[in-house]
């Protein structure tokens, strides 16, 4: 099998129009937000945010951490699937849920706490929305020799319990968001002692805890160039891996929270298709839940990232920092932004965007199951959703095709989601 690649893909060097810069706060006299971001990350990182360079060698303890973690992760092709829908398309998928944690997430978190600790960081600190991306922190963090704080969403604090166990499990320590340690947590309870929390929120209190603390570094998941940087090893691998098998995918599909397992798949082809290389007619499908839907009907313009507005603003699709997502089970996309590189490949059509209620995700997820024994996470339950409508289109058009879907994480630590959608006996 293919290897791991030695090299991340930055797709900035390709694009046609720069990226939009982020910008500070309007108000006259506000503090720079931009200025606060070397407290807030390791240089490394900074230089990976703002870097031309096309490729970005990946370190040797980072590598040497993606073996050991579970990569390369394997290409499948789901021909029972294929067999149940009745359709001419080929489907493969691209299991990233293969690793100790269950989704994709490793691939950055890894080499964030391996840049935090070369500058001698001794905490990450990081928010969670369904849980994968705290789990993530919580894994590298013990590889990595660091402590590391989570503070996940109360909605899925109270209703993912086991993914708050796996991070314990880690060594890491769990709060409940928003919570009574910071000032912005603490304002949001005032109005509401329920409030069910919101990635929003759960990230500012990340930030005024680490700008409150020494030797203290925040982790980010998704969004910032640099974890959809390192999110490439997906791409990369699919890219050969499909080689070797002599298919070209005609359509590609991730769900997208963030953008980061999206990105990572995506952007290796992009990049192909935009120096001139190939993938000219392949068909790449970013599908996001009705809940929280900036792809489909957001605006694409400068915003927070985070709900307190500590962080610079972004140019991006987004609802608004003070949106309040309904709670999903799909925890993880449930965020009001939209990866800024993300964004302008929509703004330029290279990505097409899809939506879906969380009633016709389980129903996908099932059937997938039912056929194949892959129990996905529900926010990869929407992008399974893409596949099979896909898969029918090719059975009504009786045309062949290669479908590849990022399988960007498990539900076996989800179960309590999916008892709900299950049919009553």
């Amino acid at each position: 099998m293919t290897g791991i690649p030695h090299r991340w893909y930055n797709v900035i060097p390709d694009l046609s129009r720069p990226l939009p810069p982020p910008r500070d706060p309007e108000e006259l006299g506000a503090e720079s937000r931009i200025e606060l971001l070397p407290r807030l990350f390791p240089d490394a990182l900074i230089d990976q945010e703002q870097t031309s360079e096309r490729w970005v060698e990946i370190p040797t303890e980072v590598f040497d951490a993606y073996r050991t973690l579970g990569r390369p992760t394997p290409l499948v092709r789901l021909k029972r699937l294929e067999r149940v829908l009745g359709t001419r398309a080929r489907i493969y998928a691209k299991r990233e849920d293969v690793n100790p944690t269950g989704s994709h997430k490793p691939n950055t978190a890894v080499a964030q706490a391996y840049y935090a600790r070369q500058e001698g960081v001794k905490k990450l600190v990081t928010e969670t929305g369904a849980g994968q991306w705290g789990s993530a922190v919580a894994l590298a963090s013990a590889v990595m020799g660091l402590r590391c704080t989570v503070f996940m969403t109360r909605s899925s604090y109270l209703t993912k319990p086991y993914r708050r166990t796996l991070m314990l499990s880690f060594g890491a320590e769990v709060v409940s968001s928003p919570s009574e340690r910071t000032e912005i947590g603490r304002r949001f309870l005032a109005s509401d002692p329920n409030h069910p929390g919101s990635l929003g929120i759960a990230i500012s209190e990340g930030v005024e805890t680490v700008l409150s603390e020494e030797s203290t570094k925040y982790a980010v998941g998704s969004v910032m160039n640099f974890t959809i940087l390192h999110q490439t090893v997906i791409g990369l691998e699919a890219m050969r891996q499909m080689e070797e098998e002599g298919v070209e995918p005609d359509v590609i599909i991730g769900c997208v929270g963030g953008g980061s397992n999206f990105g990572g798949i995506a952007l290796p082809f992009i990049g192909s298709r935009l120096r001139g290389e190939g993938y000219e007619r392949t068909r790449i499908i970013g599908v996001e839940s009705k809940g929280a839907p900036r792809m489909t009907t957001g605006r694409y313009d400068y915003e927070f990232v985070d709900s307190a507005g500590y962080l610079p603003r972004l140019k991006m699709y987004n609802l608004g920092k003070d949106f309040l997502p309904p709670t999903i089970h799909a925890a993880g996309l449930r965020y009001h932004g939209l990866s800024p590189i993300v964004s302008l490949l929509l703004r330029e059509h290279l990505i097409e965007a899809r939506s879906y209620q969380q009633e016709e995700a389980f129903a996908a997820a099932l059937k997938l199951t039912r056929v194949e024994g892959l129990l996905p996470a529900p926010e990869t339950a929407h992008a399974v959703s893409a596949v099979l409508e896909e898969a029918e289109r090719y059975r009504r058009t009786n045309e062949e095709g290669v479908i590849l879907l990022c399988f960007s994480g498990h539900g076996l630590l989800d179960l309590q989601s999916y008892e709900r959608f299950l049919p009553s006996e």
